[in-house]
């Protein structure tokens, strides 16, 4: 008999205790945090198909998770659980690790970018080997905008030394298509960073639907390149 199959009158906690959290389905680990397994799986099946699926329920507010059978003190734990494996995956992300491709960079930034409500933008300092130092944030916007200067990206960079720096900034809506002011500011951060011996390797946009790399799309200096 195969051991995952539901025993009489097994629910998602004593399938849990029993088999782990992998044997579960997304709704019955959702039903553990919104009703705490009890009343079955109802609210977050319905809490799945009212957001269109789990990615977008990890990016949703607390005021967006609740609903149909799940209240505010409820939504506020899954929020929270959310967050919680968000922090897991930054926890265990090496340091010092090598980011010498967009895709490399998209990997380090994604679980602390993509699932983000409003843009934000961020600069990756590296050193010469191209290893990294730290992320800084350099500005939030109040909606899908933020407003950034050259000298803000760059100042960063500057006082910790930094030989190297990847740009980024996300786009809530999962669309990773950079905007004309996207490429624009791509272009003056660029040649901001020539001008303090910086090497601008690339501008990233963070996506859930995956991410654009402005250096790929030929909008950086190539001054610098390898």
């Amino acid at each position: 008999m195969d051991p995952s199959r539901l025993a009489a009158g097994e629910g998602p906690r004593e399938r849990l205790g029993r088999l782990g959290p992998a044997a579960l389905s997304q709704e019955e680990l959702l039903a553990l945090v919104v009703a705490g397994g009890v009343g079955g799986i109802s609210p977050a099946a319905a809490l799945l198909r009212r957001l269109g699926g789990l990615a977008r329920a990890a990016r949703a507010l607390p005021d967006e998770l609740a609903g149909e059978g799940i209240g505010p003190v409820r939504a506020s734990s899954l929020c929270a659980a959310f967050e919680l494996g968000r922090r897991v995956l930054l926890a265990e992300a090496p340091s010092g690790r090598e980011l010498r491709s967009p895709r490399a960079a998209y990997d380090f930034l994604r679980p602390r970018m993509a699932h983000l409500p409003r843009e934000v933008f961020v600069v990756l300092l590296l050193d010469v080997r191209l290893r990294l130092l730290r992320d800084v944030w350099v500005a939030e916007g109040s909606g899908w905008a933020c407003a950034v200067e050259p000298r803000d990206a760059l100042a960063p960079a500057v006082r910790a030394g930094a030989a190297a720096v990847v740009f980024a900034h996300n786009h809530p809506s999962g669309d990773p298509a950079p905007s004309m002011e996207d490429r624009a500011l791509t272009r003056r951060l660029s040649e901001a960073a020539a001008l303090l011996g910086i090497r601008a390797v690339d501008h990233l946009v963070v996506a859930s639907g995956g991410y654009a790399s402005l250096r790929e799309l030929g909008e950086l200096q190539r001054a610098g390149r390898d």
